[in-house]
Formats: C-alpha cells, structure tokens, sequence
C-alpha cells in the first residue's frame, strides 16, 4: 500500500459499529469531515462528543458527529451506505458479515473503505487510518499495515518527542523560501540556505526561546551560504 494523505472535508465519512473501535474511528475524522456513526449502541465518549463537547466548535456549532440508533445487518447496510452518500465507509461492528456487506457495497460504489477486522492484505480501494502525530503544518503518519496497533500507538508516542518544534521550522522555513525566491537568490543556492537552517542546532534551539532568535540564527546561516 502506498501512504498518502487525503482531503476530507465538506465530506461524509460513515462510521458502522458505535463501539469502542468505532468511537476512536470517528474521533479521527471529526476536525475535517462530517461524521455518520450508526450503530444500536454507543461508546460513551462518542455520545460526550456527539452532544459537541468533541473541541471542533463554539458553543453554537452544530456537533459534526451524528449518531443513528439502528442495527444494519448485511443485508440492509447497503441502504445506510446510499442514504448517506459518503467519501468513507468505516466498517467497525463486531459481526463480520456485517462488515464484509460493507465492505463490498463500498468497493462496488468506488467509495474509501476501511475495515477493521482485518488486517495485512485488503482489496484495492481499501485504506488503513494511520496513527497520526502533528506539530502543524507538520504531520507524521505511523502504519503497521493493520498488523499491530499497539506498535503504531508505540511508534506514534516516539515520534512526538522527535518532532516537537518541528511545525515552527516548517513556517519560518517557509516564509525564508519565499523572501529568497523574492530577492532573486538561484534556485540551488536557495535549496542549500534552507537545508543548512534546518540542520542547525542554533535555530531550533532559537524556537524554544523564541521567533525572533530562532529568526537571527537563520540569517546568519543563510547569509554564510549566500556568502560563499
């Protein structure tokens, strides 16, 4: 499988199964798109986020996840699929009939789906959801291929501490990219600049104290390999 990172929003993902999988599935999506769980019971904390306690909004948005109270079998899960026209499908129950009817009325749409009661091989069009680490702009997702979750949470936990600063490097980084472009530096001087800022100890020390040190320190190693 090939990792790529997809734009959700202003879509629908549908959610199968209000358990405890399901709940941590929904929780995933619900800052980009909106959120359909149908299940005949429900997580407590998807109900605590269902009633907008979920962070996304003021106190007057609307919650951006919906739960249905209704139990689809295989037969009918295709209709909640129709009815709600999603982007994704999330097949989370813990009846793997019910699962694998979602599965096939998702691929049969050309609709995302994924599945989680099986891992290593999946059909094409089927999707993992990483376990996911963010420092903005910045993201890093972790998958084992569905083999082992507890090594993704692991790796993920790992991972935060490696990348912290690193959404701060990203925006100054940026923003010096632009300024060279602007003043007219060649292209190869310009890529080199921002490799030799990001490999500097001096800056990213400069962020934890601050935008403008870490601001100073970048000039001056931009201004040594300009120089040469």
């Amino acid at each position: 499988m090939i990792p790529l990172y997809h734009d959700l929003s202003e879509e629908t993902v549908l959610v199968v199964g209000g358990g405890a999988v399901g709940r941590r599935k929904a929780l995933n999506f619900v800052e980009e798109a909106r959120v359909v769980v149908v299940s005949p019971a429900f997580d407590d904390r998807l109900i605590e986020a269902a009633t907008g306690n979920d962070g996304s909004g003021g106190d007057d948005a609307p919650p951006s996840i919906e739960l249905v109270r209704a139990a689809p079998d295989a037969e009918s899960v295709s209709e909640w699929i129709d009815r709600v026209a999603p982007a994704l499908v999330v097949a989370s129950t813990d009846d793997r009939a019910v699962n694998a009817a979602a599965e096939a009325t998702a691929l049969d749409s050309g609709l995302l789906v994924n599945r989680t009661d099986v891992s290593g091989g999946r059909d094409p069009g089927s999707v993992v959801v990483p376990a996911t680490v963010a420092d903005d702009p910045v993201r890093v997702a972790v998958s084992t291929g569905g083999q082992s979750p507890a090594l993704s949470k692991a790796l993920r936990e790992r991972i935060s501490a490696e990348i912290e600063g690193a959404g701060a490097m990203a925006e100054l980084t940026g923003e010096l990219r632009e300024e060279l472009s602007t003043a007219g530096v060649a292209p190869e001087i310009r890529r080199e600049a921002i490799r030799q800022v990001v490999r500097s100890e001096g800056v990213w020390k400069g962020l934890q104290k601050g935008r403008s040190k870490a601001r100073t320190e970048a000039n001056n190693v931009i201004e040594e390999v300009v120089d040469r």
